[in-house]
C-alpha cells in the first residue's frame, strides 16, 4: 500500500494523463482523495481512462498543449466542471527521434520543443492566474534526467527537458510570495509507450547508466509527484526532485 498523502478536496489537472506516467499520477491522486481532469490530445483514450477510473471523480478534456487557445479553453472547461484548479502536473511529452544533432530533422526538433517545453509554458500561463486568485497551488513539471545530463542522439529531448527545469526555477521564484509551489521531477526512463519512439540501442544506453540496474516504475514517479503536489510541500519551490536511480551526478 502506498503511503497516505492528503489531497482531499483538491482538484488536479494532469496533462498526458491517459496512459503511462500520467495515468499512474492520476491513479495516485485519486487514491489520495483528489478529483482529476485528464488533459490529453487522445480524446478517445482519455475518455476510456476516465471511465475505467471512475467518472464521478475523473474528467476527460481533449486538448493539444501546443495550442495556447485550446489550453485556455481546457482551463475554462475544467474550472466549470471541477470548480477550481489546485494542482497542475505538466506531464505530456514525446521523445522525438534518436538521431545525431547534425542529422536531426528541423520539423522533429520543433515538434519536441513545442510539446515538451512550450506545452508546460502554455498550461502554466493558463492556470497560474486562478492559483494566484485563490492564493494556493502546486505545479509539478515532469522533466527528465536527460535534462540534467544530456543524452546522445536525443538533443531535442534533452534540451526541452533542460528548459523545463529552468522554467520551473524561474516560475517558482515568480510565485514565491504566494502559497504556490513550483517543482519538477527528473525521472530515469520508465517502460511506457514512449519506448515505441526510441531505438533499442538508445534504450540499452539509458539502462546501462542507471546504478539501480532497472527502469523506474511509473508508481515510483507518481509517489514523488504526489508529495510535491500536496499542501505539505509548502516551503520547497523551484526544486528538482531526482528519480534517476542514482544516475544523477548533481
Amino acid at each position: 500500500m502506498p503511503n497516505a498523502i492528503d489531497l482531499e478536496k483538491r482538484c488536479a489537472v494532469v496533462t498526458g494523463g491517459a496512459q503511462g506516467i500520467g495515468r499512474a499520477i492520476v491513479e495516485r491522486f485519486l487514491t489520495s482523495g483528489a478529483q482529476v481532469a485528464i488533459w490529453d490530445r487522445d480524446a478517445e483514450l482519455a475518455r476510456a481512462t476516465a471511465a475505467e477510473l471512475g467518472l464521478e471523480r475523473v474528467a476527460a478534456v481533449e486538448v493539444d498543449v501546443t495550442d495556447l487557445a485550446a489550453v485556455e479553453a481546457a482551463a475554462r472547461e475544467t474550472l466549470a466542471v471541477l470548480g477550481r484548479i489546485d494542482i497542475l502536473v505538466n506531464n505530456a511529452g514525446i521523445s522525438g527521434p534518436n538521431i545525431r544533432l547534425w542529422d536531426y530533422p528541423p520539423d522533429a526538433w520543433a515538434q519536441v520543443l513545442a510539446i515538451n517545453l512550450t506545452g508546460p509554458f502554455n498550461c502554466c500561463r493558463a492556470v497560474v492566474p486562478t492559483m494566484i486568485a485563490q492564493n494556493y497551488g502546486r505545479i509539478v513539471n515532469v522533466a527528465s534526467i536527460a535534462g540534467k545530463e544530456g543524452n546522445p542522439n536525443a538533443s531535442a529531448y534533452s534540451a526541452s527537458k533542460a528548459g523545463v527545469i529552468a522554467l520551473t526555477k524561474s516560475l517558482g521564484k515568480e510565485l514565491a510570495e504566494y502559497d504556490i509551489a513550483v517543482n519538477c521531477v527528473t525521472p530515469a526512463v520508465a517502460k511506457t509507450a514512449i519506448f515505441d519512439q526510441m531505438t533499442e540501442e538508445h534504450i540499452a544506453y539509458m539502462l546501462a547508466k542507471i546504478p539501480r540496474s532497472r527502469f523506474v516504475r511509473v508508481e515510483e514517479v507518481a509517489a514523488t509527484v504526489a508529495f510535491a503536489a500536496s499542501a505539505e510541500c509548502s516551503f520547497t519551490t523551484g526544486a528538482v526532485f531526482d528519480i534517476s536511480g542514482g544516475r544523477a551526478t548533481y
